[in-house]
């Protein structure tokens, strides 16, 4: 079964005035454009219908029709925009959460700037010393990525307190580099964090969802996550997996450029011998 929802939600950006009218006339009621024509479809959402045709082969359909049996298919499934609720069953609700964060990957993947993916690498890289900030949802994100490169012999140190990320940021210095994740960017700590990293002489990314926000002026490298976190993702679930796929990628392009990383991964799989049976 085609994930027209999904698709609709990912090409959202992308699309003109009209169509993105026509998307959230879909959103608002899901099991109600079937019964419509094409006609009665462009006159709810105050468009024509070329607009309505166009939206349909955006989606990869032939037109409108197709795009109709594609979500009579859909109809009575689970819904991008609903929330999870009591009637749900758990698998209903997993697949909730599944479409919610394949959908924001997808996002993430084409908001991702290469060229500053590369560069962000490349600092990681040859670095001298890294140490990451992250507060909230963003601190285990954090942690996970001192974890990762520590095992492989790099100088990667998390800092999930307000007050240490500030004295850590203090003592940076020019050949070393300061990450700040932050969902919103907008988190006084890791910015202030980042600001002091950056007056130190340390280079500084920001990790951060798409859009304008306070961290950005202190990133001179900034990777874009896009999460659209609904109201039943308390816990930032979506946000935390876009920004764990951003620190993976940064721990393969080192594992694989670094000609050390072998022996690091050698010295710390005996190291560990001793803590399994």
């Amino acid at each position: 079964m085609r994930k027209t929802s999904l698709q609709i939600k990912m090409l959202y950006d992308k699309m003109g005035s009209a169509e993105k009218k026509i998307a959230d006339w879909i959103f608002e009621n899901p099991d109600a454009l079937v019964p419509l024509s094409i006609s009665e479809l462009a006159d709810s959402c105050g468009c024509g219908e070329a607009t309505v045709v166009r939206f349909a082969r955006r989606l990869g359909f032939s037109g409108y029709q197709e795009l109709k049996i594609s979500l009579a298919q859909e109809s009575g499934k689970t819904q991008l925009n609903n929330a999870v609720s009591e009637n749900d069953s758990c698998f209903e609700i997993f697949e909730k959460v599944s479409n919610d964060i394949y959908c924001t990957l997808e996002m993430t993947k084409n908001s991702v700037d290469k060229a500053a993916l590369e560069q962000a690498a490349e600092l990681v890289l040859n670095a001298k010393k890294t140490v990451v900030f992250g507060l909230g949802n963003s601190a285990s994100v954090a942690t996970d990525m001192q974890h990762k490169f520590l095992r492989i012999g790099h100088d990667v140190t998390a800092y999930c307190d307000n007050h240490m990320q500030v004295i850590a940021a203090s003592h940076l210095g020019e050949n070393d580099l300061a990450i700040g994740i932050s969902h919103s960017g907008s988190s006084v700590d890791i910015v202030d964090a980042l600001t002091i990293a950056k007056q130190s002489g340390a280079k500084t990314i920001a990790v951060t969802n798409k859009g304008k926000s306070p961290i950005i002026k202190q990133g001179d490298i900034v990777l874009y996550t896009n999460s659209d976190e609904t109201q039943y993702s308390i816990l930032g679930l979506n946000s935390r997996i876009a920004q764990l796929a951003i620190v993976n990628t940064l721990y393969y392009y080192v594992a694989c450029h670094d000609k050390t990383v072998k022996n690091a991964i050698d010295l710390t799989e005996r190291s560990l011998q001793s803590k399994k049976y």
